[in-house]
C-alpha cells in the first residue's frame, strides 16, 4: 500500500519535467536564427549561379529542418531573410542577395528561380502546403515591397502557377480590400498574366481559374465601384492583355445567358404574358449584349424544356405543334433576321436528331414555324441547299423534299394559289 501512495505521489512530478521539455521545444521552433544563418552563408558560397543553389538546398534538406523552419527558408529565398509582419526585413538579420528580390527584373531570371523552386519541392513534397501559405502571406504583404519587387514577385508567381507548382486559389489574396483599393491587386495581376499566358495560353489559364472557381472572380481586382467589364477591358487591354479582357467579357455573357435561360423558364411555367416576357428578353439583351442569334437559340431550349415530351412517336408530334403553336408569337419575336432564322432551323434539327422520336416530326415543326411567320422562305432553302449540319441530315432533307418545291414554285410565281400542298 505504501508503494501504490508512492507512485501516486510520482505523477505530478512526471507531467511537470513533460511540460519543461515542451516549452523548450516552443523557444527553439520560434527561434529560426540558426537556421537562417545556415542558409544565407550557403547561399552566400553558391553565389548568383542558380544550379549551384539548387543542389546545395536539394543537400540541405537531409541536414536542416526544412519542415519546421519552410517559412523561414521560403522568406530568404524570396526576399533574402526574414521577414517582419507587413514585409519588411527584419532589421537585425543578416541577409543575402540570392533572392527573388535582388535579382534582375526579367522574365529570363524569373524562370530560372522558378527552377529553383520546383526542384526543391519535386524533391521535398512536404514543402508543397508551406509554399503555398508562403505566396499568400507575400501578396498580402504587397504594400511593403518595392515595385521592382513587386514586379518580379508577380512574374515568378505567374510562371509557377503555369507549371503547376502553385495553385489558382492563391489568388484569393489578391482580393484583400486595402490591396484592390489602392490598385496593388490589378498592378501585380497584369504582370503576373502575362508571365503566366507567356508560359502557356489564354484556354490554360481558364481551365486553372474554372478549377478553383476563380473564373467569375477576376473583377473583384478592382473597387466595387469599378467591377464592370469596361473598365476591366479597357485596362488590361491598355496593359497589353486582350486575351485577358475577351476572356472576361465572354464569361460574363456566358453568366448572362444562364441567368437568361433559367429566369425564361421561370417566367414560361409561371405562364406570364408573352409581352412581359418579349420586354425582358430585350431589356437583358442589350444590358448584356446578347445578339439575336443567341436569344433564339435559348428561346428554343427553354420552350422545349418546359414540356414532358410523350413517348410514342405518333403522338409526340402532335403534342409538339400544339405547343409550339402557343410560344410561336414569342419566337417570331426574335427571329427579325435571317441569320437568327438559320440558327434556329440548325436548333430544330439539332433537337429531332438527338430526341428520336422527334424524327418524323421536324418537317411539321418547319411548316408550322413558316405558318406562323417564325422562318421565311429563303433561310429555309438556304438550310436545304448548304447549311444543314450533318446530323440526320438525309433523313431531314428527304422530309422537307415536297415542301422546298413548292417554295421555290410559290419563289417563282408559278403557284396560283398560295395554300400549301400538305
Amino acid at each position: 500500500r505504501a508503494s501504490f501512495m508512492n507512485q501516486k505521489q510520482q505523477k505530478p512530478t512526471l507531467s511537470g519535467q513533460r511540460f519543461k521539455t515542451r516549452k523548450r521545444d516552443e523557444k527553439e521552433r520560434f527561434d529560426p536564427t540558426q537556421f537562417q544563418d545556415c542558409i544565407i552563408q550557403g547561399l552566400t558560397e553558391t553565389g548568383t549561379d542558380l544550379e549551384a543553389v539548387a543542389k546545395f538546398l536539394d543537400a540541405s534538406g537531409a541536414k536542416l529542418d526544412y519542415r519546421r523552419y519552410a517559412e523561414t527558408l521560403f522568406d530568404i529565398l524570396v526576399a533574402g531573410g526574414m521577414l517582419a509582419p507587413g514585409g519588411t526585413l527584419a532589421d537585425d538579420m543578416t541577409r543575402t542577395d540570392v533572392c527573388v528580390f535582388a535579382a534582375q527584373e526579367d522574365l529570363e531570371t524569373m524562370q530560372a528561380f522558378a527552377q529553383v523552386f520546383n526542384k526543391l519541392i519535386r524533391r521535398y513534397k512536404y514543402l508543397e502546403k508551406g509554399f503555398e501559405d508562403e505566396v499568400k502571406k507575400l501578396l498580402l504583404f504587397l504594400k511593403g515591397f518595392s515595385e521592382s519587387e513587386r514586379n518580379k514577385l508577380a512574374m515568378l508567381t505567374g510562371i509557377l502557377l503555369a507549371n503547376g507548382t502553385l495553385n489558382a486559389s492563391i489568388l484569393n489574396s489578391l482580393y484583400n480590400e486595402n490591396l484592390v483599393k489602392e490598385g496593388v491587386s490589378a498592378a501585380f495581376a497584369v504582370k503576373l498574366f502575362k508571365s503566366w499566358i507567356n508560359e502557356k495560353d489564354i484556354n490554360a489559364v481558364a481551365v486553372s481559374l474554372r478549377k478553383v472557381n476563380m473564373d467569375n472572380r477576376l473583377m473583384e481586382l478592382f473597387p466595387a465601384n469599378k467591377q464592370s467589364v469596361e473598365h476591366f477591358s479597357k485596362y488590361f487591354t491598355e496593359a497589353g492583355l486582350k486575351e485577358l479582357s475577351e476572356y472576361v467579357r465572354n464569361q460574363q455573357t456566358i453568366g448572362a445567358r444562364k441567368e437568361l435561360q433559367k429566369e425564361l423558364q421561370e417566367q414560361m411555367s409561371r405562364g406570364d404574358p408573352f409581352k412581359d416576357i418579349i420586354l425582358y428578353i430585350k431589356e437583358e439583351m442589350k444590358k448584356n449584349n446578347i445578339s439575336e442569334q443567341t436569344v433564339i437559340a435559348i428561346i428554343w431550349s427553354s420552350v422545349m424544356s418546359t414540356v414532358e415530351w410523350n413517348k410514342k412517336e405518333e403522338l409526340v408530334a402532335e403534342q409538339a405543334i400544339k405547343h409550339l403553336k402557343q410560344y410561336s408569337p414569342l419566337l417570331a419575336a426574335f427571329t427579325t433576321q435571317g441569320q437568327s432564322e438559320l440558327t434556329l432551323l440548325l436548333k430544330i434539327q439539332e433537337y429531332c436528331y438527338d430526341n428520336i422520336h422527334f424524327m418524323k416530326a421536324f418537317q411539321k415543326i418547319v411548316v408550322l414555324f413558316y405558318k406562323a411567320e417564325v422562318l421565311s422562305e429563303e433561310p429555309i432553302l438556304k438550310w436545304y441547299k448548304d447549311a444543314h449540319l450533318a446530323k440526320g441530315k438525309s433523313v431531314f432533307l428527304e422530309q422537307m423534299k415536297k415542301f422546298v418545291e413548292w417554295l421555290k414554285n410559290a419563289e417563282e410565281g408559278n403557284q396560283t394559289s398560295q395554300t400549301l400542298p400538305f
